[in-house]
């Protein structure tokens, strides 16, 4: 049984990490913005079913591999930063014409669900964090070690749900006024663009 303050103490960090500005805070931000706040609360469903497979990772010892070995620590980011500039390429081709009808009832949402998990789960400085701060609350004298690194995994996603979801509804607020504008919404696009780059460049030039 995990004591109650260490869980608290935990959830504490966890809200708090969620809220500092990161790669996927600022993608559910984005998305929200451009596609409406179901949209966001689909990608973050999609960005916590990718903390899912890290925490598995780590309770299986799968994620020390990224850890030990640069070929696959390379390998992952570059995929990841290919597929973030792959979106930002899509977002500085949408039109006037495109942003009209880029509403998130409108795109499939398994589409969506795909981006939070690729976007997620293709970031080994992910893989890499949840090895080093899960284990920190695990204590082998409470029991099974991978079923405490599980338990604290789904709380972090707890966590990572309240956060990452009030970010897509004010968002998504945001962007329902700024759809009203035509000019607005092409600004709105190009500055996901440059978001999706900037991401795409911080994960490329990232070190283990």
């Amino acid at each position: 049984m995990i004591p109650f303050d260490i869980l608290t103490v935990f959830f504490t960090a966890a809200v708090a990490l969620g809220l500092a500005p990161g790669p996927d805070n600022l993608f559910v931000l984005t998305q929200s913005a451009l596609y409406g706040r179901r949209a966001g609360l689909i990608v973050t469903l999609g960005l916590c079913t990718g903390l899912v497979v890290h925490s598995c990772a780590v309770a299986l010892g799968v994620a020390a591999i990224f850890k030990t070995s640069e070929l696959a620590f390379t390998l992952l980011k570059i995929v990841g930063a290919g597929y973030l500039l792959y979106l930002a390429f899509q977002a500085f081709r949408a039109g006037k014409s495109d942003l009209s009808t880029q509403k998130g009832a409108e795109l499939p949402p398994a589409s969506l669900y795909r981006r939070g998990i690729v976007m997620n789960v293709t970031n080994p400085k992910v893989a890499l964090f949840f090895l080093a701060f899960l284990p920190q609350f695990a204590d082998p004298a409470r029991g099974s070690v991978p079923v405490q690194i599980l338990l604290f995994g789904g709380l972090f996603i707890l966590a990572t749900v309240l956060v990452f979801g009030g970010i897509a509804l004010s968002a998504g607020a945001l962007g329902d006024v700024l759809k009203r504008s035509p000019q607005a919404q092409i600004w709105l696009n190009r500055l996901a663009g440059v978001v999706f780059v900037g991401l795409a460049l911080r994960l490329a030039v990232a070190e283990r």
